[in-house]
């Protein structure tokens, strides 16, 4: 009751205000009826790794060939404009409001499924130092909330520091990745890993990898945004 009220007096006081252009917010959210009709929703997608395809299909050609360690995959978004203007702006800036509105819109199409935990993806206490946040578990907090799950950033760690994944290829991210995470267990059966963006699943099939060695029977994926084939 306190949180609803507090909130009610925040936007009174400071009316939503659109991120991307300066406008007015609509229907509560810091996004504009414009802005908002602009962004790239995902309509159809490989559902085993949330690839954007031209039709949804059980797996796409990659996964067909090897299918990713994690059992499935949703991402809200593709990532494309103006999408792309958002989530570097939380990730990188720490605009923490950037960060609160994704997690809004991810709950507006959540994964039609029961799990047992909610797990953000977890940083390397180094980064995170030098970061003062993780992005995961700022999305995954209210997600957790709101779909009534336990949140259990306590499941898995990261115990290796490694260079950043974006200037690798698919098979330096693995080899980048090897043992940089460990869950010490136990794992409930069925979590949903949490991240903001997909670009080729190498660091959540990592993940994945972690929970089932110490007990979790099926892993799913849940993202902001997902990057499309080159």
């Amino acid at each position: 009751m306190f949180r609803r009220l507090g909130a009610a007096l925040g936007r009174l006081l400071l009316p939503p205000r659109c991120l991307l252009c300066g406008a007015a917010g609509d229907a509560g959210l810091d996004l504009c009826r414009d802005c908002r009709s602009a962004l790239p929703w995902q309509t159809s997608a490989c559902a085993r790794c949330a690839l954007p395809l031209p039709q949804a299909a059980p797996f796409c050609g990659a996964c067909q060939r090897t299918p990713p360690s994690f059992d499935a995959a949703w991402a809200t978004f593709a990532y494309a404009p103006p999408l792309d203007r958002l989530l570097p702006r939380f990730k990188f800036h720490a605009d923490l409001a950037a960060g609160a509105l994704l997690s809004q819109l991810m709950r507006e199409a959540p994964p039609p499924l029961a799990v047992d935990a909610l797990l953000p993806v977890p940083l390397h206490p180094g980064r995170l130092r030098e970061r003062g946040f993780n992005q995961a578990l700022e999305l995954a907090r209210p997600l957790a909330r709101g779909r009534g799950v336990p949140l259990r950033p306590d499941l898995l760690q990261r115990v290796r520091a490694t260079p950043a994944q974006t200037t690798l290829d698919g098979a330096a991210r693995r080899r980048n990745l090897r043992e940089a995470f460990v869950a010490p267990g136990p794992v409930p059966v069925r979590v949903l890993l949490v991240d903001d963006v997909m670009t080729t699943g190498t660091t959540l099939a990592a993940c994945a990898d972690a929970l089932k060695r110490a007990g979790a029977q099926w892993v799913g994926c849940w993202v902001a945004a997902r990057v499309g084939a080159p």
